[in-house]
């Protein structure tokens, strides 16, 4: 079974999206949950592109990646300079990755409007950048920008783009079809000569403008291609990029390629959940594979059917993927995920006992509020708790008070948190405030805490995100909090969920503290 390499630019690529940006801590959560799941590259960004970059680098030198190599992207060196006196080159070198992408011109237009250099100028500048950086970096690979619009308009100029790339030391020539307007036929020829015509890996970078970036990356494999960039979800610029929750079951599933195990696999649902919360977007409810739509069967004959034998409309088992059957008209499913759950959380809970039932009755009624529990599992694992009376209360909160004073035009709003709370030990009644009423109130229900549970000093809240849940009701709807939580030692999500902002963010921040206290 031919080995198909994935490589991941959701970080980088997928972060140019419409409506997507990603913080430092964003990205290094992203970059630890696609190590998890088995990628083989992850760009992690443009070093010296821009100081979020630069401190993600930083900071990613602390994370050991188990499965994942890191991956630095950048162009070739400018023509006025030398490699080694480029500061793009350096940036990259700095940033101490293993892998370095480097994209170069492959279309003679591009050469002459945008580089406005000569067309050997511009195979100088490929074979020297890479030639440079392979002696320093272990694998260097070479986007050819371009390269589909380059080949249809000058082939034999596109080849020797390649040929500059390869005779430096490329590891892999990735042929992109950046405008995303070639056709899957196109894509399947060109891959086809390329693939023969080098001894070296030869990859596929597809846009999705013409919505075949999907079924572009499926035909360049099977001409030859063995490696694929894409982004999770298909984030990108403009009509975005493969989408490699796609991508990759196709390979493995349909054309039976090597590129994640099948116990990775089944984690797919999640990573594309995942990175769709910490990116703030609504999942895709109808995407293949992972949606919640992907696998539900909705009355009628579907339904007799399935119910007796699934493979009669369903190409094939969600298992696989993560996901599972819904029977919506008789509102059968949701027990399986839970018992799976309990077994992740590894709780000593009976999966057969009715209260699992419970549990699934629960998470319907508080996922039609606008509750979603995907980035925020330690709230799951809580509610799961409470069903089966795993769950204890460190405090209960008599009330809260939130203050936000604005004094005069021109100055930062003032915020004040008051806090009442009852504990074991007795009422506590503090106050402090911060930069804005959610860190105001979270530093007063600390302050309120900590005397009696000092393993709360651990505790920061790393990320918190909102997001309106009912479009078209101005600010009259229910908003959806999610807090990211840490102690230096492990990360947790919670959430919350109301019309008032400052509720739902309550909801979040005492899940965070119950589950940090129940962990010990």
């Amino acid at each position: 079974m031919r080995k198909i390499r994935i490589y991941d630019t959701t970080l980088r690529d997928g972060a140019q999206a419409e409506d997507v940006s990603f913080s430092v801590e964003d990205k290094l959560r992203i970059l630890s949950k696609l190590d998890e799941f088995g990628i083989h590259y992850i760009e992690g960004g443009w070093p010296g592109a821009n100081p979020r970059d630069a401190e993600f680098f930083n900071q990613a030198k602390k994370i050991t990646l188990r499965h994942s190599r890191l991956t630095a992207f950048g162009s070739t060196h400018r023509a006025s300079l030398t490699a080694g006196r480029d500061p793009g080159i350096k940036e990259l070198l700095a940033a101490k990755t293993d892998v370095v992408t480097i994209f170069g011109k492959t279309w003679d237009f591009h050469v002459r409007e945008a580089l406005r250099v000569s067309k050997q100028a511009n195979l100088d500048l490929i074979y020297n950048t890479i030639a440079y950086l392979k002696k320093r970096v272990p694998e260097v690979f070479f986007d050819a920008e371009h390269f589909f619009d380059g080949y249809r308009a000058n082939p034999e100029y596109a080849r020797k783009t390649l040929e500059a790339a390869a005779s430096a030391g490329a590891d892999c020539l990735v042929l992109c079809d950046t405008n995303g307007g070639t056709m899957p036929g196109d894509i399947g020829g060109i891959v086809h000569d390329m693939a023969r015509s080098f001894d070296i890996a030869v990859g596929i970078h597809a846009h999705n403008d013409s919505e075949c970036a999907v079924a572009n990356s499926l035909i360049a494999v099977e001409k030859g291609a063995s490696h694929v960039q894409g982004t999770i979800n298909g984030l990108g610029e403009r009509c975005g990029n493969a989408n490699l929750i796609s991508v990759i079951p196709g390979l493995k599933l349909k054309m039976k390629y090597s590129c994640v195990t099948d116990a990775k696999l089944k984690k797919i649902k999640d990573v594309s959940r995942y990175v769709s919360e910490i990116a703030n977007l609504r999942h895709f409810k109808r995407q293949p594979y992972v949606g919640d739509s992907a696998f539900a069967h909705k009355g009628g004959i579907h339904v007799s059917a399935i119910l007796r034998h699934p493979e009669t409309y369903e190409h094939i088992r969600p298992e696989r993927v993560g996901n599972y059957q819904r029977v919506l008209v008789s509102d059968l499913s949701g027990k399986s995920n839970i018992v799976r759950k309990i077994r992740d959380f590894k709780l000593k809970i009976d999966p057969d006992s009715p209260r699992v039932t419970e549990v699934v009755k629960d998470l319907k009624r508080l996922e039609n509020q606008g509750f979603q529990f995907e980035g925020a599992e330690a709230s799951l694992e809580l509610l799961i708790k409470k069903t089966f009376g795993l769950h204890r209360k460190f405090f209960d909160l008599i009330g809260f008070r939130v203050i936000v004073e604005k004094r005069r035009e021109g100055e930062e709003p003032l915020s004040e948190a008051t806090i009442m709370i009852r504990t074991p030990q007795g009422v506590e009644h503090t106050a402090a405030d911060g930069h804005g009423p959610v860190n105001a109130l979270d530093r007063a229900l600390r302050k309120a805490l900590e005397k009696f549970y000092p393993q709360l000093r651990d505790v920061s809240l790393i990320d918190y995100k909102v997001r309106v849940l009912t479009a078209g009701k101005g600010t009259d709807t229910n908003v959806r909090v999610l807090v990211e939580s840490g102690d230096g030692r492990h990360k947790w999500g919670t959430v919350g969920v109301s019309e008032n902002i400052i509720e739902a963010s309550w909801q979040a921040l005492v899940d965070s503290i119950e589950y940090k206290l129940l962990r010990g």
